[in-house]
């Protein structure tokens, strides 16, 4: 099992990235884990005073697949942690894949009470078969195991992924941003958090997971400070 951390924007308000991953199995299935942000979503290339991230060509994820020599037709599911646009904007880019997505939070987006959702619709709004709907905490493959961690959003998703000498990671996608909001009880609340009090829960429900599988790598979402320290593709993690 190899682990990619791949570098798909970067957030201008605080320099800080926006990943992906890529997880090959033994067995040869590619599992891509968030897609990045489609640039012109908010408008942007017309009213760059409305630009929140910036995304080099290098930086769409078609192009980071290409690192280790894959093609969107290879990626056999895509795990998506949730449907805002820094994590969904391509997700509609992989028409081979099962969109791997909790029920909670496909439900969520469709009953269209919340506008965040709308800058994603194509991601949200296909063909049922296109998704893979999964409830709580589940087994995606052996080895890929999505943990549901609700609050930033009904529905969000983070992703043990076990490795044979790195041992299990964890990746918090949005519930701790950064490794400096880890502790639930100080975990400052951001407005992008549709319910504060789910969000630490979340985050104590990953730091508890943390202890009882002895993690020793946990990639916080969203961390300047910790992703230059970490190994990007096309070098991996196994």
């Amino acid at each position: 099992m190899k682990l990619y951390l791949m570098h798909l924007g970067t957030v201008l308000a605080n320099d800080a990235p926006i990943p992906g991953y890529l997880v090959q199995t033994d067995d040869g299935i590619n599992v891509l884990i968030d897609a990045g942000y489609r640039p012109g979503t908010f408008g942007e290339d017309l009213h760059p005073e409305r630009a929140a991230f910036r995304v080099h060509e290098d930086d769409l994820v078609i192009n980071r697949l290409a690192e280790p020599g894959l093609s969107p037709e290879e990626i056999v599911y895509v795990v998506c942690s949730h449907f805002d646009p820094d994590h969904a904007g391509y997700l509609n880019a992989f028409p081979r894949a099962k969109i791997v997505v909790q029920r909670a939070h496909l439900t969520a987006a469709r009953a269209q009470k919340n506008p965040r959702f709308e800058f994603t619709r194509t991601a949200w709004d296909l063909p049922d078969e296109r998704y893979h709907l999964v409830d709580g905490d589940t087994e995606l493959l052996p080895g890929i195991e999505l943990i549901e961690t609700s609050g930033h959003v009904p529905g969000h998703q983070s992703a043990l992924v076990r490795l044979s000498e790195t041992g299990p990671v964890l990746l918090t996608i949005d519930v701790i941003a950064q490794e400096d909001e880890a502790d639930p009880a100080t975990r400052p609340a951001s407005p992008f958090d549709m319910d504060d009090a789910a969000a630490r829960a979340s985050a104590r429900k990953l730091l508890d997971l943390a202890r009882r599988e002895n993690v020793r790598l946990i990639v916080y979402g969203h961390d300047a400070r910790q992703w230059a320290r970490l190994r990007h593709s096309p070098a991996y993690y196994r």
